[in-house]
């Protein structure tokens, strides 16, 4: 059985024609950056979210630097962040000079440990970015009042959880800056990179743009912007899928000898990775191999023993819980496109 990790071929046979109309309008008129598709497309995020301001821009890691620069973020600030996560975040903030202060996950839902928060907060510090991973936000109402205790803004990396539900409220509307990330693989995907700052402060939005206007950062451009207007009018039930199908392979799993991911009621998650845990996670992925079933691993080193961080001066034991999540974690093919036939098979595969 050919299966896709994540399945993008499929989804583009279901928009096909539409893709091929929106894209092929653009070619035509060769308005390819700040044109109507962009306009179009924002004013939709806008109502998609409820957040006031929608704004995009060339990628994810560009949507984190242009909120980290809008709250003046710079050399000696400290941010608070988790060591589980993509580096990118970690990147960014080292890049403007600021100290990256670790905070470590909560060993059920894998996003920063808001009860661990309090005790990394300082004089310095100046911003807190929870990330919302695999799909599923953070506990943002216990991080936003931690927050606001010692007036911080709070910016939500939405980058896996485009789409997701908190308490009633999407991802990306939940604190003072919420951003994501359009990578092809993610939630809703463009056909390049792509990414979008979202907030309800004016002054905030107004710099964000500024910083646009004076060509710093890329834009989303016009190609980008007319595949995500059509995936946007799909997603809704994209989102719908993507919750039965993870949903689906938690009871198929329920009675095997693994870990698989908790989802706090409060919560509707993306799934933009189905990520289990296993002891022998190499064993496992062997056999998966075999059967020609892929599989990836996020993340496999915390980021506070990645070579790039070492100057940190953090060691191993520092996060425990990151630590071994790290060590046992592994992604299953997982998109709003795999079929109960394909998701049948990798977990008779995962059984045996």
């Amino acid at each position: 059985m050919n299966i896709d990790f994540v399945d993008l071929k499929a989804q583009y046979r279901e928009y096909k024609s539409e893709i091929d109309s929106e894209v092929l309008e653009v070619f035509s008129s060769a308005e390819f950056i700040r044109g109507e598709k962009l306009t179009s497309l924002e004013k939709n995020l806008v109502s998609f979210t409820e957040a006031d301001h929608a704004i995009c821009c060339g990628s994810g890691t560009d949507a984190l630097m242009l909120s980290l620069v809008a709250l003046n973020i710079g050399h000696g600030d400290e941010v608070i962040t988790t060591p589980f996560a993509s580096s990118s975040t970690a990147e960014v903030i080292s890049l403007l000079g600021a100290h990256i202060i670790f905070v470590d996950i909560d060993e059920e839902n894998y996003n920063i440990d808001p009860v661990k928060i309090r005790s990394a907060i300082t004089e310095k510090t100046k911003v807190i970015i929870p990330v919302s991973l695999f799909g599923q936000c953070a506990d943002m109402d216990s991080i936003n009042s931690i927050a606001k205790e010692y007036d911080l803004p709070v910016i939500e990396d939405a980058s896996q959880s485009f789409g997701a539900t908190y308490n009633g409220k999407k991802s990306c509307n939940l604190s003072t800056i919420g951003y994501t990330s359009f990578y092809p693989s993610k939630p809703l995907g463009a056909y390049g990179n792509g990414g979008a700052v979202f907030t309800n402060d004016e002054e905030l939005a107004a710099k964000i743009r500024a910083l646009l206007e004076n060509k710093i950062y890329g834009y989303l451009d016009e190609v980008q912007a007319a595949v995500l207007g059509v995936k946007l009018k799909y997603f809704d039930n994209e989102i719908k899928l993507r919750d039965e199908i993870g949903t689906r392979y938690n009871d198929l799993l329920e009675d095997a000898n693994v870990i698989t991911p908790k989802i706090s009621e409060s919560n509707i998650c993306v799934f933009s990775h189905y990520s289990i845990r296993v002891e022998d996670r190499e064993a496992m992925m062997e056999k998966l191999r075999d059967e020609e079933i892929p599989t990836i691993i996020y993340y496999s080193i915390p980021l506070h023993l990645q070579e790039a961080f070492k100057k940190l001066g953090y060691n191993e034991g520092n996060y425990p819980v990151s630590e071994k999540v790290s060590s046992q974690i592994m992604s299953l093919p997982m998109s709003a496109f795999l079929t109960e036939e394909e998701q049948d098979f990798i977990v008779h595969t995962i059984k045996s």
